[in-house]
């Protein structure tokens, strides 16, 4: 008698399994792996074996055919997209290297100064102009001292000439009294005679 209770017991949970599985759908919302795992939890099981709905096991196939369709359509816009990224990329790095270029040459260009067509570093033509200016402050000390000596000894000889020019005026003004005195004297000394 326990054995038919037992038996009984173990009837009635196995119908109910298998009519709880014949009421149940199959949940085709989530994820594969949701779905597999919800198909093996859900399937009987007999020993180290499972038994599988057909219909369930056909709508598990039909999802994850979907979802293989969907994920290689994603992978194809990803490619596609990647393509592109990768085009703008390299175009991005010809810019990038044709703007390094003209930064290299524009500071080359800012660091050199033409002159007479000759291209001349900065520090060098600075350099160069400080030594012309040197040279030419020092020219002209040369020459201002060299006009400042000039123009002294030319008012000296001004100087000198005045005197010579006052002392011949004072010696002409001398001799013309003197020359003026003889020639007196003489006429007198010619009248002195007529008169005798």
């Amino acid at each position: 008698m326990k054995k038919t209770i037992i038996l009984i017991i173990s009837i009635f949970f196995t119908l109910t399994t298998l009519f709880s599985q014949a009421n149940e759908k199959f949940i085709d919302t989530g994820s594969v792996k949701n779905q597999f795992d919800y198909l093996i939890n859900k399937s009987f099981s007999y020993k180290d074996y499972k038994n599988i709905k057909l219909n369930w096991l056909t709508k598990l196939e039909v999802n994850v055919i979907d979802s293989l369709s969907k994920s290689k359509n994603e992978i194809l816009k990803s490619y596609v997209i990647i393509n592109s990224q990768n085009k703008t990329i390299d175009s991005l790095k010809t810019s990038i290297v044709n703007y390094e270029k003209n930064i290299t040459t524009l500071t080359n260009e800012k660091q050199s100064i033409y002159l007479l067509g000759i291209e001349f570093g900065k520090s060098f033509f600075k350099t160069f102009m400080f030594i012309i200016i040197g040279i030419l402050i020092i020219l002209l000390a040369f020459f201002i001292s060299k006009f400042q000596k000039s123009n002294s000894f030319t008012t000296q000889a001004k100087l000198d000439l005045k005197e010579l020019e006052d002392e011949f005026e004072t010696h002409r003004k001398n001799a013309l009294e003197r020359e003026q005195k003889a020639m007196r004297r003489l006429q007198d000394e010619l009248n002195k005679q007529k008169k005798e």
